[in-house]
């Protein structure tokens, strides 16, 4: 008898990568063999962005070019431009990023190949044009307007400067490339696999991404940041611990504890949670950080869960000045740089992802005509 089928495919390898590793029991994250530990605060986002979708660290030559061709890869396409208000109107932001998306793939000149030069300008197009989108988007429902991308500014700089309307200091700017350096891949998550399984048709890598976007949509994949910061506003700061208590008693989830893969703390969250410490003692209200702590401990205390990824995300992106619904629009800024190098390498070494089912349902049944039913 054929064994029964994993769940959720857990424990289930469906592809061979080179891009990014987890080691769940020593809490580990590699890019391309590269410690998590290693590239946190030293390699830049753009430096990140060419490791997983070239296949190196660039030296400074490769940088200076790769930077030059996000710049030129900035400026949004005709389709896009003329219908981001009308969609900002209609649609809240990942659905909203997820038929913007869509739009850029009817704009870009490489729209019709997948051959692997094409997929390069394409996924350097999307990385660069992804933090504009998010801007733009905002501005639009806002009644705003978006400052013409710097070319000398980092895609950090730039995405904090258009959102919050003012120049951030270098030290957020700092922070923020951290963060996006720390989210930027990680191995075969839903929406990765849903890039993967799109791509695998040799469907385009527009395509590929707007599965994956509308899979990081869903609250049991995106939004969990954003659920921390509703939860931490929604409390007394003198009231967390029985609050938490309270909550964990009657059967209720915490957003941003415990991990599929990780069998200890996320390293992702050493690094968040010290940022957050700093902005929130930059800021001169630490407030929401110290009721984080609190949470952090009570939740350790009573479950034995680990903060994940998104918890202390949300306080740092809090402190940065970016409003709350768009937490998981940043994280695709971030995650386009993996998702790009997943299709990239899906389509380097080819084969379509079709699982096999277990059929539980009837069998042998017999037709009859509709008047005997």
């Amino acid at each position: 008898m054929a064994d029964k089928p994993t769940k959720g495919l857990a424990d289930v390898v469906a592809a061979s990568t080179a891009l990014s590793d987890i080691d769940g029991k020593a809490g580990r994250l590699f890019y391309r063999g590269y410690d998590i530990h290693d590239l946190a605060g030293r390699a830049t986002f753009e430096e990140t962005a060419h490791l997983l979708q070239r296949g190196r660290l660039p030296n400074r030559e490769d940088l200076r070019t790769y930077e030059e061709e996000l710049a030129r890869g900035r400026e949004l396409g005709a389709l896009v431009s003329t219908n981001v208000e009308e969609i900002a109107e209609k649609q809240k932001p990942m659905e909203a990023l997820r038929s913007l998306v869509s739009l850029s793939g009817a704009d870009d000149p490489d729209k019709d190949s997948i051959a692997p030069d094409a997929n390069l300008r394409k996924a350097a197009r999307l990385t660069a044009q992804q933090p504009l989108l998010v801007a733009r988007y905002h501005a639009a429902r806002t009644g705003g307007s978006v400052p013409t991308p710097d070319p000398s500014l980092s895609i950090a700089a730039n995405f904090l400067l258009e959102v919050t309307g003012h120049m951030p200091e270098q030290r957020e700017v700092e922070i923020f490339d951290t963060c996006l350096v720390l989210h930027a891949d990680h191995t075969m998550n839903a929406s990765t696999f849903a890039a993967r399984v799109c791509a695998a048709t040799l469907s385009d890598m527009h395509s590929a991404i707007v599965a994956a976007i509308g899979t990081l949509k869903g609250p049991l994949h995106g939004g969990a940041n954003e659920q921390v910061m509703k939860t931490l506003e929604s409390l007394s700061p003198s009231g967390v611990g029985q609050a938490v208590r309270d909550k964990l008693a009657a059967g209720e989830k915490i957003m941003g504890f415990g991990h599929r893969v990780y069998k200890t703390e996320d390293p992702r969250a050493t690094h968040l949670r010290r940022m957050s410490a700093e902005l929130a003692e930059a800021s001169g209200d630490d407030t929401y950080y110290r009721m984080s702590k609190e949470m952090e401990e009570v939740v350790f205390e009573t479950k034995g869960l680990y903060p994940n990824v998104d918890f202390y995300a949300a306080t740092v992106y809090h402190y940065l000045g970016i409003p709350t619904d768009l937490f998981t629009p940043v994280f695709s800024i971030s995650r386009m740089s993996g998702w790009t190098a997943h299709v990239i390498e899906q389509h380097a070494d080819n084969r379509l992802i079709r699982p096999d089912s277990e059929y539980i349902g009837e069998r042998d049944q017999k037709w009859k005509p509709i008047d005997e039913r």
